[in-house]
């Protein structure tokens, strides 16, 4: 039985692997198991008429299934394949603040995410999700190259 739990911040994205290697070589050392937390970005869209927001949640449905599907289930099956407990959670809004709440509510002793490959002006000027999660978060972060 693990004695702690760690967060991974997974999107899949070129690059991933590393991070999930990382994060298993860790969990490993340490005697953890490992929370895979993939967030689909959400816009609220308030203008939108009830017709169209129902059909929007239906989208949004099916798109965390298939989230949970592509992303996260060859994930998990990476982490029990290195024999360690592994979970996940998918959700849809702010990805540093969701992330930031799931590993409260896990009670994560650590949060490993991928280091942004973006360069956009926006990143700039607003952050990155590593950077964000390094401001906010109630327990260390760890930004894997």
């Amino acid at each position: 039985m693990a004695t702690e739990t760690f967060v991974v911040a997974y999107e899949n994205k070129e690059g991933d692997d590393g991070l999930l290697d990382y994060a298993i070589a860790r969990a490993k050392k340490d005697n953890a198991a490992l929370l895979l937390v993939h967030i689909l970005e959400w816009s609220p869209y308030k203008f939108l008429t009830p017709q169209e927001l129902e059909e929007r949640h239906a989208r949004r449905k099916e798109e965390l299934a298939r989230a949970k599907e592509v992303i996260l289930d060859p994930a998990l099956a990476k982490v029990a394949a290195a024999g360690l407990e592994g979970d996940c959670r998918i959700r849809y809004g702010s990805v540093v603040e969701l992330v930031v709440e799931i590993a409260t509510e896990a009670d994560a002793s650590m949060i490993f995410v991928g280091r942004s490959g973006t360069q956009s002006m926006t990143a700039r000027i607003f952050g990155s999700v590593p950077l964000g999660l390094a401001q906010i978060a109630p327990v260390p972060t760890v930004i894997v190259p």
